[in-house]
């Protein structure tokens, strides 16, 4: 794996002078129920909130996203049996009253590096949930509900993102464990056009095997600075497993099929002089039939968190929004 550079990981986007509150993001509302409408009808696309719980509130993020809460919570992952932190935010759409009827989209954000025991995109430092609430202000971006999990079960080891013989079961706890957290808790909605993955050098590459392995679930991937094959040597011993977790092979099966069709948004920085070419190989190799990509390259960026923050807002959420679905009632 390649090291990602991060600034300071601040645990969140303020700080608390009194012990944090509890939060509840059901029905939209910051104090209580007051949003809580009539759920909509069964042919509407919208997923009600299903089972709702109390996160703790880690922090609020201010400037454009206007003093909403980040919410953390510990997932018992009932598919994956893995338990880990998980980290919410919705944006300021979400508690209009206009929209109290709406659906959101979801990104589901994952750290680079061993991603453990936090998820650097709640840092006050890389102000990813300020800058989605601006971009979607300013019209550039649709508003995401965003949902950080951390991306491995220790600071030992990469997994992969994938559920390698004998070990926790990351693969499904990030494709199903918690996306199930955020329809039990969130507005959604009931189809794939309206998520997406995203993630930083390990999680990046988690972020692209997965749109690849679940196209059903997840329609857009963006991966950041991406390894572009397995390369956890917990997989010493299970070759045929590896080649199941490999985007090569993932995105060749797709392509022979037909489909379904998956949006890729790739980010580098100019100066990722190993990364880039590889990323540039895959585009070469697999970007085309139901497999489409885009390469944002930053000026002057390294392989950092910081420099794929500045990648979205120069392109990269434009392109993703256009090819996802907004908040629908």
């Amino acid at each position: 794996m390649i090291t990602l550079t991060v600034l300071a990981a601040t645990a969140g986007c303020g700080t608390h002078a009194t012990p944090p509150s509890p939060v509840r993001f059901a029905g939209g509302a910051r104090t209580s129920a007051a949003l809580h409408t009539t759920p909509p009808g069964k042919h509407s696309l919208v997923q009600w909130p299903t089972r709702p719980i109390t996160f703790t509130e880690e922090s609020r993020v201010g400037g454009a996203g206007r003093n909403t809460p980040i919410g953390v919570t510990t997932l018992h992952g009932p598919r994956s049996g893995f338990t880990g932190k998980v980290w919410v935010w919705a944006p300021p759409e979400y508690y209009e009253k206009r929209n109290a009827n709406k659906g959101f989209p979801v990104m589901e954000a994952l750290p680079g590096s061993y991603g453990y025991p936090v998820n650097y995109w709640i840092g006050s430092d890389l102000k990813l949930e300020e800058s989605l609430a601006q971009w979607s202000k300013n019209g550039t971006s649709l508003p995401f509900i965003l949902v950080m999990p951390v991306l491995n079960p220790n600071d030992k080891q990469y997994y992969d993102g994938s559920d390698i013989p004998g070990q926790p079961k990351i693969g499904t706890w990030l494709s199903q464990d918690v996306p199930d957290l955020v329809r039990q808790n969130f507005r959604t909605l009931r189809t794939r056009d309206a998520w997406a993955i995203m993630g930083s050098s390990s999680g990046g590459f988690a972020a692209l095997k997965n749109v690849l392995q679940n196209p059903r679930a997840f329609k857009m991937a963006i991966p950041n600075g991406p390894d572009i094959v397995p390369d956890s040597p917990l997989w010493n011993g299970h070759a045929k497993e590896e080649r199941e977790n490999n985007p090569e092979v993932l995105a060749r099966r797709l392509i022979a099929r037909g489909g379904p069709e998956v949006y890729v948004a790739f980010q580098d920085g100019s100066r990722e002089y190993t990364v880039l070419p590889k990323v540039r190989k895959f585009i070469a190799q697999y970007g085309h039939g139901p497999v489409h990509t885009r390469l944002q390259i930053v000026p002057g960026g390294t392989h950092s968190a910081a420099t794929y923050v500045k990648g979205l807002g120069e392109g990269t959420m434009r392109w993703v929004s256009a090819h996802m679905q907004g908040p629908t009632a």
